[in-house]
Formats: C-alpha cells, sequence, structure tokens
C-alpha cells in the first residue's frame, strides 16, 4: 500500500496557539458572566471543535444555547483570535514543521489540515506563514458538525482529496495522520487512517501509548520508513488472504 498523503492537525501541530485559545476562550465565558475553571479548557477543548467545547463549556453551567447563538459565539471568538495574531510578528510554529513539509513534497504527497478550528483561522495562519499553496484540502470545524474523537473530519478529506484528484484513488490506509491529542488519534484511527503521534501537547509516552508512532519533533519522521511500514503490512496482509 503506497502513501499517498499526509494529514495535518493544525492547532498544536502547525501552530502552537493553545495558550491564546486558551484565553480567548476564558474571555468569552467572563463575557458570558460565566466563571472560568482551573484545568477545564485542557479537560474539555484540547484536541476539539470551538463547537463542541463552548457547548460543553455553557452545558456545565446549566446553558444550554441555541444553534443560532452558538455559531455567534465562534465567530466571536474567530474574530478576537484573528486580533490576537495581528499583535504577533513571527507566529509561533512547531520545531520540524518545515523539514516535514518538505519531505512530503520530496514525496510528491498530497497534504491536507484537519482541524476543528474555524477555517478563517486555518486560512489566516497558513497564508501567514506562507504555507497555503501545500495545502489542497482544509476541513475545518465549521464544514461538520461533530468533532475529535468522531472520524468525520478525516473522512471528509479523504473524501474531498479524492474529488480534487480523482485519479488518485486514495483510500483511508493510503494516509497518515500527524496529531498532538488522543482525541485527534482515536479520530484518525477510527477513519482507519495510520496515526503519528507527537509530542507537543501530551509527553512523548502518552503519545506512544495511543498512536501507531511516536515522536518528539515533526522532523523525527521520516516518510520513506512510514513508507516501508506500509507496504510491508500491505505484503502481510495479502500473504494472509492467501
Amino acid at each position: 500500500m503506497a502513501l499517498k498523503a499526509v494529514l495535518f492537525d493544525f492547532n498544536g501541530v502547525i501552530i502552537n496557539d493553545e495558550p491564546i485559545h486558551k484565553q480567548l476562550i476564558e474571555q468569552l465565558l467572563i463575557e458570558e458572566n460565566l466563571r472560568p475553571i482551573p484545568g477545564e479548557f485542557e479537560e474539555v477543548c484540547l484536541g476539539r471543535s470551538d463547537r463542541v467545547c463552548l457547548a460543553e463549556l455553557l452545558k456545565r453551567r446549566g446553558r444550554f444555547v441555541s444553534e443560532t447563538y452558538l455559531l455567534q459565539l465562534m465567530q466571536r471568538k474567530a474574530q478576537a483570535y484573528q486580533q490576537e495574531l495581528e499583535k504577533i510578528i513571527n507566529l509561533p510554529t512547531y520545531s520540524g514543521l518545515e523539514d516535514l513539509i518538505f519531505q512530503t513534497r520530496s514525496h510528491q504527497l498530497k497534504l491536507a489540515v484537519v482541524s476543528g478550528a474555524m477555517r478563517s483561522e486555518i486560512e489566516l495562519v497558513l497564508q501567514r506563514l506562507n504555507l497555503t499553496q501545500y495545502f489542497s484540502v482544509l476541513v475545518g470545524g465549521d464544514d461538520i458538525t461533530t468533532s475529535k474523537p468522531e472520524p468525520d473530519g478525516y473522512l471528509l478529506a479523504v473524501e474531498r482529496l479524492n474529488q480534487l484528484y480523482p485519479e488518485l484513488g486514495l483510500q483511508p490506509g493510503e494516509c497518515i495522520a500527524i496529531e498532538d491529542t488522543p482525541a485527534g488519534v482515536q479520530a484518525a484511527k477510527t477513519a482507519k487512517i495510520p496515526v503519528v503521534g507527537v509530542a507537543n501537547t501530551y509527553p512523548f509516552h502518552m503519545m506512544q501509548r495511543q498512536a501507531n508512532w511516536a515522536v518528539d519533533y515533526l522532523n523525527q519522521l521520516d516518510l520513506e520508513w512510514v513508507q516501508q511500514v506500509l507496504s510491508k503490512a500491505d505484503s502481510q496482509a495479502t500473504v494472509a488472504e492467501c
């Protein structure tokens, strides 16, 4: 089985912006006359979409809002996020990102982003980092109604890559996902996509236990080696079927 595509998570893999999101979520709660609770952002929001994060935080406080109001909250946060990024001259990315993207280009692999972040946020960051041209498909939190650990975002990314490149005939097993949270790892695995856990947000040993492979830094991922592993696994499966 050939490796054809690499699907990147966004927050915690491409951009190191979780502190910004935590600040903005807590500010939204305060604006709603609700009190932030220490540790709750990490428990509820890491690896999940703004939709699910905000809905759960409100629910825990006895607030049940309409879909329209929830979308308004998401838009308010997205606008505040853009304003925060405008204050930053050099956006904080993770070590090894450029090296990994160079590897993917050398192997002529398709790239996509699969994230719970709003599409506008993803587009803004990729544009600021001069990476827009490398990612053929973007799946954001406003493209789907579910959130990781559900697999819908990954399945949609595969579908959109096949729509864009019909000759690719892409199957989930011909991709790898790069994730930094347990929810993201579970989403990729449920979609039948092998997943690399990068220890940007959680410790290496936790990623190693949950993902197919784990790395400390993105440039430690050897795509040639991944290709060999996938090919070997495919050969063993073929022999087992005979």
